[in-house]
């Protein structure tokens, strides 16, 4: 199945704690919890399509975050937005009882998956982090090459003036998410378009959420984590994403080159392959790491 085929496919999904996911691979496989990123219209059946779709062995766990796809604005009005996030996740977890799960997580859901892993260490195996930016100066560093507002600004873009449209999809893509803008299927520019124009879109839309920092919980998270960083990523650098590994206690990093803020999308293989060995056991997540000392 091509990635687009698997973005468009519609899952079922279930909604047991306030938050929908579905499952896919092999009933067999070790679980796998993907987290997508925050970008207008994206969810967890769409941001890692091509990933889950070369890697057929594994039980991927698709999780939607709250005002994402299919889950509610809030699971928990009386939290910051990571926070509830992360709560809600927790509960889905607990619930389905899968057991210490492994994570590959997509920016918004980087940042979600490493407060949970900080907070609920039995929870978490291993986590794959793509383009995830969790504070905006790792380690206390200042001059990094990083823009941290710049995702409210294109999502102010994209539904302000006239609202949504597939042209104004394909710009943010081409400018955010595509190194390559001219392999950017039509088909995933559509995909993206339609659910970004959902109620549960919109409703989120208009209900911003102030920035979380969390510098100070990083040193908490004991789960081995694989930084994966778009080489011409807009959001931030490379500098950022190896400041990032440098800070979390088992940090390891991976630049991909010719890519932006979604490498799984561009260059699935390379990604699959990543996430594929660093989680696959510890033995092969400690050949990713570098001695520091």
């Amino acid at each position: 199945m091509s990635g687009t085929e698997a973005e468009l496919a519609e899952p079922t999904i279930g909604t047991e704690v306030g938050i929908a996911h579905d499952w896919a691979g092999s009933a067999a496989g070790p679980v796998t919890v993907v987290l997508h990123g925050g970008g207008p219209g994206c969810h967890a059946a769409s941001d890692f399509a091509a990933v889950v779709a070369r890697r057929p062995g594994r039980r991927w766990l698709r999780v939607d975050l709250p005002g994402y796809g299919g889950s509610p604005v809030t699971a928990d009005p009386g939290l910051p937005r990571i926070a509830a996030a992360a709560h809600a996740l927790a509960g889905l977890l607990e619930e389905l009882g899968p057991g210490p799960v492994d994570m590959l997580a997509q920016s918004l859901g980087g940042t979600v998956a490493l407060r949970l892993a900080a907070e609920r260490p039995e929870l978490v195996g291993r986590i794959v982090l793509v383009g995830s930016q969790p504070t905006p100066a790792p380690g206390g560093r200042t001059d990094l090459r990083t823009d941290p507002a710049l995702g409210a600004r294109a999502r102010a873009e994209y539904y302000g003036g006239d609202g949504p449209d597939p042209a104004k999809m394909r710009a943010l893509l081409s400018g955010l998410e595509w190194f390559d803008p001219s392999l950017l299927p039509k088909a995933t520019v559509q995909a993206r378009y339609r659910a970004s124009t959902t109620a549960t879109a919109l409703a989120a839309a208009t209900t911003p959420a102030p920035a979380e920092d969390l510098a100070p919980v990083l040193g908490a998270v004991a789960a081995p984590a694989l930084v994966v960083w778009g080489r011409h990523d807009p959001f931030a650098g490379p500098d950022y994403a190896a400041a990032l590994a440098d800070t979390l206690p088992r940090g390891d990093l991976a630049v991909v080159g010719r890519t932006a803020h979604h490498p799984q999308a561009e260059r699935p293989e390379i990604v699959a392959a990543l996430a594929d060995a660093f989680l696959a056991d510890a033995s092969l997540a400690e050949a990713f790491r570098t001695d520091r000392s």
